[in-house]
């Protein structure tokens, strides 16, 4: 079985300390943190930025929404939110409609222009990845399939807890 696997490089002492939940807190966030912008750098579109990606991909999981919602679930303040949905609406990926609950607020989706990029975007970085898992020795390719289900339950844990400003 593959769940007692050390990790790449690491000696069973090194792997006995990871699984501290600090270190190995430290340690996936400092991966994700290098992961992340390497994905996007690999990217045909440079006009979006990781911001407006984040934006994007937030309306694109949980729009329509308003301009607080998306703060909200961006973690960032309603001006920075309004300021990204007029460059979002300027690059002409998103739609705004009369919010039909308050016709003085606006819902914010994406529009079909900002779909097919989305999409491209989320295929060009699957593709990378791709590329690499497949250099990868079957093992290790087994050890991160394997811990897939770890990590969106994780995701789904912080997707629930409050935010915190």
């Amino acid at each position: 079985m593959t769940d007692n696997l050390p990790a790449p490089g690491a000696t069973s002492a090194e792997s006995t300390e990871a699984a501290e939940p600090a270190e190995l807190a430290g340690r996936l966030r400092a991966v994700l943190q290098q992961l992340l912008p390497l994905l996007r750098g690999q990217t045909t579109h440079p006009d979006l930025t990781p911001s407006r990606h984040a934006a994007l991909a937030v309306l694109a999981a949980h729009g329509p929404l308003r301009i607080s919602e998306v703060a909200t679930r961006m973690n960032i303040t309603v001006s920075t939110a309004s300021r990204m949905v007029d460059l979002l609406g300027g690059s002409g990926w998103i739609t705004r409609r009369p919010d039909p609950a308050d016709q003085r607020a606006s819902l914010i989706s994406l529009n079909a222009t900002g779909e097919v990029l989305l999409t491209a975007v989320r295929r060009e970085t699957a593709g990378v990845l791709a590329e690499e898992l497949a250099h990868m020795a079957p093992d290790e390719r087994r050890l991160l399939h394997d811990a897939l289900p770890v990590l969106e339950g994780l995701t789904e844990s912080l997707r629930q807890r409050p935010a915190s400003r």
